[in-house]
């Protein structure tokens, strides 16, 4: 189960001029390399619940991706794309000396997780999906679908402000936490390590990359469509979600259909952070996959 643990380590790696931290904890032969979601979120709450993981032999390692936690933060909106984050996460990866890796990526993360095994495959020995999609395009349908559950009348609330580029208008933000709250943790009180996180969001990869808020992408990654290429990712794949997830089921589903080598996990009573809201089901799932797949001597 998570709890907070100071890591053994914390390293400064340069990336083209800039310093990006990483934290380590244990010293275990297999490596668990987390990829927290966002984008601009500080590794925190993804940290937090997967240091944990030292108990079972292995070694996690997390970093506070470029702009966000104690890495610096350039303001240069050029710096937010999906590639340059693939080639930071190598930078790190390599710094480290952290060889075949389990790479986890939660969200956003996973978005990267998926560009970086199809860019570095002998890098890693299996991928762990969390929460996280294969096809923008198809999210963006699956979110108006968690929209119209609030009803026709806040739908066309909400569709007003985001024309009229009002979205900071307090019935607008009413409605965008109510999505939070069923869709991205669905706990009365949200763990420190995920307020953490949000306290600290920076925007402007956030703004960039994705849009304003969870459920309205307009970024740059608004077309990120990797299922034509998912058959070339051919190490074990694990994908979880929750059955609340923002991120939904449909989403994971789409993935596992369309690779070759996936197992998927769906959570009951949680949304897009089962390692929180259902961590008694959560772990032992993750740890099943990891053992079967860990180094043998």
């Amino acid at each position: 189960m998570w709890r907070e643990i100071e890591p053994d380590e914390r390293i400064v790696v340069d990336v083209d001029g800039h310093k990006v931290v990483a934290y380590s904890f244990g010293y275990g032969e297999d490596v668990v390399f987390c990829l927290n979601g966002g984008p601009g979120l500080p590794c925190d709450y993804l940290r937090e619940a997967h240091s944990c993981l030292i108990d079972e032999g292995y070694r996690v390692v997390a970093f506070d991706q470029l702009g966000t936690g104690a890495s610096d933060r350039p303001t240069d909106p050029a710096l937010w794309t999906i590639g340059r984050y693939v080639e930071e996460t190598e930078t790190v990866r390599k710094a480290l000396g952290l060889g075949k890796v389990h790479m986890l990526g939660h969200s956003w993360g996973g978005w990267l997780g998926i560009d970086y095994a199809l860019t570095y495959p002998e890098n890693l020995k299996t991928l762990i999906l969390e929460d996280t999609v294969a096809d923008m395009p198809h999210l963006v349908s699956e979110l108006e679908r968690l929209r119209a559950a609030l009803g026709s009348e806040t739908v066309a609330m909400m569709q007003k402000h985001e024309a009229r580029g009002t979205i900071n208008h307090p019935e607008y933000l009413a409605a965008i936490t109510i999505l939070n709250y069923r869709h991205v943790c669905r706990l009365p009180e949200w763990p420190a390590p995920v307020n953490r996180s949000l306290d600290d969001w920076n925007m402007g990869p956030y703004g960039t990359m994705q849009g304003p808020n969870e459920f309205l992408y307009i970024g740059n990654l608004k077309d990120w469509n990797r299922v034509p290429d998912l058959h070339r990712i051919t190490m074990p794949v694990l994908i979880t979600c929750g059955t609340h997830d923002e991120l939904t089921p449909a989403c994971a589903m789409r993935m596992k259909l369309n690779l070759p080598n996936a197992e998927m996990q769906v959570f009951e009573n949680s949304s897009h952070m089962p390692f929180y809201e259902n961590p008694a089901a959560y772990y032992p799932a993750l740890v099943d996959f990891l053992g079967r797949h860990r180094t043998t001597t």
